[in-house]
């Protein structure tokens, strides 16, 4: 079988100004950053004021094993599927293309490409980040070091550095770039003036007295912005069959809320009848994300949702937990289809049983073949996702932003994760405190936890149940307006595997990449 790599190698790109072209997008718009990849100007809006607006589309899953279960595959097979299209998905980040996933920028007949650059660094935003976000750690240092005049408690500065590379030995020191308030704050702004403004809400620290210091009060939301400004133009693509994909913004669903960038998603509506993104993991933390942060944000209304399931997943988790998945993705109002994705080792009687079994939940299922046949492969899934999508849909978030911070917790918790209840720790009480001194109650909340389970336990498999979820800590992101609630031990700075992907790659003297999948 040959190997993501060596397929895309094989395939054969179009120039992007010309998928440019077949989106729609005004060439003066176009920034090329070489032959095959481009930055798109965001006064592109302006040419697409009058524009329909195309349907949304989420792509999520049922809770995955490590291996993951395609939903990035999945994403951009269906849109190939679809008629008139568009794929908005994610920016890889080194941490897991060097770590235990490898590549992530779909797999076999439904990758986006140039996959080597994707996977590596495209066009660099995830550097612009990191250096933006370390700008402001060095101005807080320094602004203590030249004479203190906000009064900065040392012993309360709450921002760390961050990095685009897995590194256990500097947890602590360091969060993943994937991770960063300025990661968040890229995906939720609508343009450069609600970046700027988002970005000098970072709290840095807290003064002697308790109250925030923010960026701005260091004057350093201005710096911070114009290295973020060519971040903020999303990136074109394409996929193996030539439909155009937007790859932009990157923070994970686990420890950040898991979705790519509001501007290209709603470039994208402008330009497609159809949009298909994804986010992180499964639907108690990217979808949940998406719902409630995302969407409430921005204003979008999804009109689908499609699950991906698949034989390792239902063998480790069983068919109770795709039953959960399907009950979250209802909680919110939308339809939803589910995608049995076939992976090589499966038989035709493996899909027809998973088939047989999902459609029991009451919703349509249909296998996706699409790491083998691309777009063909994902013909009877698309079939029913339009038909999905000319439901009227109900969408609305689970919880009120009136509601107390511990309401809005305790309702994903016990609705969407299915616990009992939700336990503070002494610290995480202080943190509720703090944050309601502060005034940041009205927000919503995200929640990072373990991808491994619907639990806080990363071991509890299946859909556990008599539960409880354990709050450890909160913290505020003024800029990107939510309050993080870390869940058990999740980390934010994730470590390298035994043997890690990186390992096994490798570039020879005339540029043929190996290893990276």
């Amino acid at each position: 079988m040959k190997t993501d790599i060596e397929i895309a190698q094989k395939a054969k790109l179009k120039l992007i100004v010309n998928i440019a072209k077949q989106a729609g997008i005004d060439l003066n718009d176009v920034e090329l950053h070489g032959c095959y990849k481009a930055k798109i100007n965001l006064k592109a809006f302006k040419h697409l004021k009058k524009a329909k607006t195309g349907k949304l589309i989420l792509v999520t899953a049922m809770t995955p094993t490590p291996q993951g279960e395609g939903k990035t595959t999945t994403t951009i097979g269906l849109a190939q599927a679809l008629p008139n299209a568009l794929v908005c998905i994610r920016e890889p980040s080194l941490g897991p293309v060097m770590g235990m996933k490898g590549g992530a920028a779909g797999g076999g007949c439904s990758q986006v490409l140039p996959m080597e650059d994707i996977n590596l660094h495209l066009t660099s935003d995830m550097h612009m980040i990191t250096s933006a976000h370390n700008l402001l750690a060095a101005m807080v240092y320094n602004h203590i070091y030249q004479g203190n005049e906000r009064g900065i408690d040392e012993g309360r500065i709450v921002w760390k550095r961050v990095m685009d590379i897995n590194d256990r030995s500097l947890r602590g020191q360091f969060d993943i770039t994937a991770s960063s308030e300025v990661m968040a704050i890229l995906c939720l702004s609508q343009d450069l003036a609600d970046m700027k403004a988002r970005l000098g809400r970072i709290i840095v620290a807290y003064d002697r007295q308790g109250k925030p210091v923010t960026a701005a009060d260091l004057k350093a939301n201005g710096a911070m912005a114009l290295l973020m400004f060519d971040a903020l133009k999303p990136t074109l693509c394409q996929t193996i069959e030539g439909t155009p994909a937007f790859i932009h913004g990157g923070p994970f669903a686990n420890i950040a809320h898991g979705c790519n960038t509001i501007v290209a998603t709603e470039m994208a509506l402008k330009l497609a009848d159809y949009v298909v993104t994804e986010a992180g993991f499964a639907t108690d933390l990217g979808a949940e994300k998406f719902f409630d942060i995302k969407c409430r944000v921005a204003g979008l209304t999804p009109a689908a949702a499609v699950l991906v399931v698949t034989r390792q997943a239902i063998e480790r988790n069983g068919y109770d937990n795709v039953a959960k998945h399907v009950e979250n993705l209802q909680l919110f109002g939308v339809p939803v289809v589910i995608a049995v994705n076939r992976k090589a080792n499966d038989s035709d009687a493996d899909i027809a049983g998973i088939i047989a079994e999902c459609v029991k939940l009451g919703v349509p299922a249909e296998e996706s073949d699409v790491w083998a046949k691309g777009g063909k492969g994902g013909k009877a899934l698309a079939k029913a996702v339009v038909k999905a999508t000319e439901q009227r849909s109900a969408f609305k978030p689970l919880y009120d932003l009136n509601l107390p911070l511990t309401e809005k917790i305790e309702l994903i918790a016990t609705r969407i994760y299915g616990a009992d209840g939700v336990d503070y720790t002494a610290k995480a009480q202080a943190d509720l405190a703090l944050l309601a001194e502060n005034g940041f109650g009205q927000v919503p909340v995200c929640i990072a936890k373990t991808q491994y389970s619907l639990s806080d336990n990363p071991k509890a498999y299946g859909r556990p149940r008599g539960f409880r979820i354990t709050i450890r800590e909160l913290k505020p992101s003024a800029g990107a307006g939510f309050v993080v609630a870390l869940a058990g031990d999740i980390m934010t700075m994730p470590g390298l595997p035994k043997h890690p992907a990186a390992e096994n790659m490798d570039v020879t003297a005339d540029g043929k990449i190996t290893g990276l999948f």
